[in-house]
This record gives structure tokens, sequence and C-alpha cells, in this order.
């Protein structure tokens, strides 16, 4: 049983609805920040609130065929936790392995599942945020001195679809991925998956078996990386003997220095990293292949994400005739499938859209700053972490081009010693601001087109905070830089206002 069952439910006992620290998500984030306080701050009262009913967030939500982690498992494995298996894991592995870091530190008892937060209140009288939740047994209200938010960066409950004429028309299924139906049986069927990203990569040669015909549709190409699902490096290490916790810290910094080295190329080698890229789809696809039309993108390679292909499962999927591959665009939805702009008909039984994630600031929650509606987007950023006009808060926004867990365990460092900080000073609250000196620093998005540009981030960038040209007023996706900054940043610089 989790603590959910013996939640207090009368206001006499609202006093164990009070934390010094509350963590939103329990997800490879919140899990994380667990560990973190309960190691670096022994004694701090806090607790984790999950709307869900386990643990997991995208590892529990997502279910379709093959989902698998985009990320290796050295780097987007915690820190202090060794990886053991392949760099490429299945979500059920994802999830076993978050498993044993909750039980292997009797963080159970601090998560309280069951519990989605429509508002949060900060009052600077009181020092203190006012969350109120949905819980398993109705309304619930708790108050915490520090909001740490750790619930990720997209709407789990539905993925983004575009709306495309004659949608109501189609015969068959559409099925978004992010809510995979369980009665789903594509047996025999034919289906079209729409969509260039890692979702569709992993779709794809996971349902071929299945499927009379499965079809990639995408409007454009990405880049992908095939390669095999294991380390060599680990590999010999194992053959040697060595410690796991030594093999863990050793391939982890080489698979870090080997990705800062790839987006640096990417940078100042483009041609040459777009080449050897697109060999090694033609590796598994042949000379005969139309690589520039199906599997040359036409932005550059550092500007999106590049997922890989463990072993070119999709690449073999199309080798085999199985799964083929269109570049197309579609004009609408017919009766039986797809009539798309250059005339070609696609027909289809099932239509899966990997079409991305609608973008999900701070939860969806309702902010209030005394007493005020918090408009998120009317912030700047610290660091993409502390945002202007916000107390006693840190979200975690991780990397795109480089593993989401590293940059949550170095923040995990940093709210542990900001909280030690104010202890010291004797204050109980803290928020970030713009020094005399950022007083003519240009403002601009969250996150500049040029250096990133993916779909999600493109459509939503509104909704997000605003950024400085300094590297202290925004998100740099510098994790090489910032592995070195995180614990190098002066609490008392005046950046930081405490009260």
């Amino acid at each position: 049983m989790t603590e959910a069952a013996t939640l207090p439910k009368t206001a006499a006992d609202a006093a164990t609805r009070h934390f010094d620290v509350i963590i939103v998500g329990a997800g490879i984030s919140g899990v994380g920040a667990a560990y973190h306080l309960a190691e670096q701050r022994p004694g701090t009262r806090f607790t984790v609130l999950e709307a869900l009913d386990s643990f997991g967030g995208t590892w529990l939500t997502h279910t379709y065929p093959g989902i698998r982690s985009d990320s290796d498992l050295y780097t987007f494995g915690y820190r202090f936790k060794p990886w053991v298996g392949p760099p490429i894991a299945t979500a059920a592995e994802i999830l076993s392995y978050m498993g044993e870091v909750i039980a292997e530190n009797d963080l159970a008892r601090h998560i309280r599942y069951g519990r989605r937060i429509a508002s949060a209140r900060w009052s600077s009288r009181d020092k203190l945020w006012t969350l109120e939740v949905n819980g398993p047994d109705g309304p619930e209200t708790y108050t915490t001195n520090f909001l740490w938010m750790c619930q990720g960066y997209y709407r789990h409950s539905v993925g983004y679809t575009p709306e495309w004429p004659g949608m109501e028309d189609f015969q068959g299924r559409i099925v978004h991925p992010q809510t995979w139906p369980s009665d789903l049986d594509l047996t025999g069927k034919k289906v079209v998956v729409i969509g260039s990203g890692a979702t569709a990569a992993t779709l794809v040669p996971n349902i071929a078996g299945d499927c009379e015909h499965v079809t990639l549709l995408q409007r454009s190409p990405t880049y992908f990386v095939p390669g095999r699902n294991e380390n060599e490096l680990a590999n010999t290490l194992r053959q040697l003997e060595i410690d796991e916790s030594w093999i863990h810290e050793i391939v982890r910094k080489k698979v870090l220095f080997d990705q800062h080295e790839f987006t640096r190329r990417a940078i100042e080698e483009t041609d040459a990293v777009k080449t050897e890229l697109l060999e090694g789809v033609k590796a598994f696809l042949g000379e005969d292949f139309d690589i520039a039309k199906h599997f040359t993108p036409r932005y550059r390679p550092w500007r999106q994400r590049i997922a890989f292909v463990p072993d070119g499962d999709l690449f073999q999927g199309i080798a085999s005739g199985k799964a083929s591959v269109v570049t197309d665009e579609i004009e609408r939805f017919t009766q039986t499938g797809l009539l798309l702009k250059s005339g070609q008909t696609l027909d289809a039984d099932v239509i899966i859209t990997a079409t991305g994630f609608d973008l999900s600031v701070l939860g969806d929650i309702a902010f209030e700053v005394d007493g005020e509606p918090l408009d998120f987007a009317k912030t700047v950023t610290y660091r993409g972490m502390m945002f202007t006009g916000l107390p006693n808060l840190v979200w975690v926004f991780g990397y795109f081009r480089a593993s989401w867990t590293l940059r949550a365990d170095m923040i995990g460092d940093f709210v542990c010693r900001l909280l030690a900080h104010m202890d010291q000073k004797g204050v109980k609250q803290v928020e970030v601001a713009l020094r005399p000196e950022d007083q003519d620093m240009r403002i601009g998005a969250w996150i500049d087109p040029e250096d990133f540009n993916p779909g999600y981030l493109m459509r939503n960038m509104h909704l997000l905070p605003q950024a400085g040209d300094k590297p202290e007023w925004r998100h740099t996706q510098d994790y090489w830089t910032e592995k070195d900054i995180f614990p190098a940043i002066d609490l008392d610089d005046p950046a930081f206002r405490y009260s």
C-alpha cells in the first residue's frame, strides 16, 4: 500500500499536508529529485505528488508497440545508479530500473499517487505555496515552502494531431501513439503511420510483422543514427571484471564526450556529418533506394534531435518489403485512406498519427503569485529552471540533444545547495530578478529556432518564458559547459533575491 491509503481526511490532520518541499511528478525527474533530497538533505520533510496511479511518467503512459528510449541509458539513467542493460532500453526495462531506485532508497513512502494539482498560490506574507489538489477521495489542500516542478513538458492525457480535411469521412480507425488503445488488433491490416520522428521509427518495425503492410508517411525526412544496440566499451570492461559502478562512470563519460564531439562536428563540419549519417542509412537500404528523397532532411543535423535506430530495425523493415516509406503531404482523408498532394492515394484500415505532443507548461496548473494570475510567458528564465517573479520554485527542463536526466541530476544538486544556503542565511523566500547590468539585455524566445526547431516547440513557443542573450538568462542546451557551471553558480549573485 502507498501512503495515499492512509492520508488524513479531517481538518484536524491538515498538518500532515504541510511539507518543506513538494515535488510535482514521479517520472524520471521526480524520482531523481526525491533521491537527491533524501540523500543530500536528510530530515527535509517532503512529498511527491503524482497524478497517475504509479511512477514512471512517459514510461508508464506510453504503451505503443516497441516503446523504448531514444537516449542511451548510460546517460539517461541516473548518475548514482549504474545501468547494466543494453544502451537503448524498453519502457519496461526503464520502469524496472526506476522501481529499483525507489525500493533501494526507501522512496515509496514519500510518493502520493492519484493527486492532480489544480492550482498553486504563493503568498509572500506567509512564504508558502498553497496547492489545491484533486485526490482519490476528493479535494485536498497542501502547503509547502518550496515547489520542485518535475512534471515534464508535455500533456500526457492527449497527443498532438493536426486537423486534416476529411478526417470524419475515414471509415477506419485513427490512433495516436500516446493514447494507444488496448483493443487495437493490427493483424492483417493496412496501416499508415504519419510522422518522421523517433516514435514513428519505433512503431513501424514493431508492427510490420503483424500488418498486411505498413507505410511510413512523412512530410519531410529526419536524420537517424542506425547502429548496434550495445556498447563495446562496456562489454570490454565487463570482460575485464571491472566493477559495475566504475563501468557506469567510464562509459557515461565516454558517451558524453562522443555526443559533445558529434554536436561540435555537426556545426563545424556539417557536410561531412550529413554524409556520414546518410551513409549509415544507405548501408541498410542500398544504392538503388532514393535516400535523397526519403532520408535527406532539409534542416542541418544539429537543429533537431537525432534518434538512434537500434540495429537499423526501421531500415531492415523497409528493405524486407514489410514496410515502405512515402514522402509527401496530405491533401485530405478519404473513406478508405489518404489522398496526397501529389495525387497518390494510400489505402488504410488504421491510420496512426505519430505527429508529436502538446507542450504543457508547469503541468497546466493555475498559478497565482500574491493574488495575481501568473503569465508564465512574461517571465524571464534563469538558466531554464527559475523564473523572474516566481518565488521558491524550480522547474526541471532537460536537454534536447542530450539525455534529459543529465540536467535533472544537476538541478537536484542545485536545489539542495540552494535550500541549504537559504537555511544558512535564515531566509524563507528566494526569487530571481534581472540585475542592473541586465536592464538593456536583449530579450527573446525561449530558444533560437536557428539552434533547435522541432515542431512541438515552434508551435508552442508563445507558452514558454522569455530568454535573455546572456547565458545565465537562457537554457543554453549545452551540457558540456553546464556540467562545470552549475556546481559553481554563485548563490549570492545579485540575480538571487532573498527575503
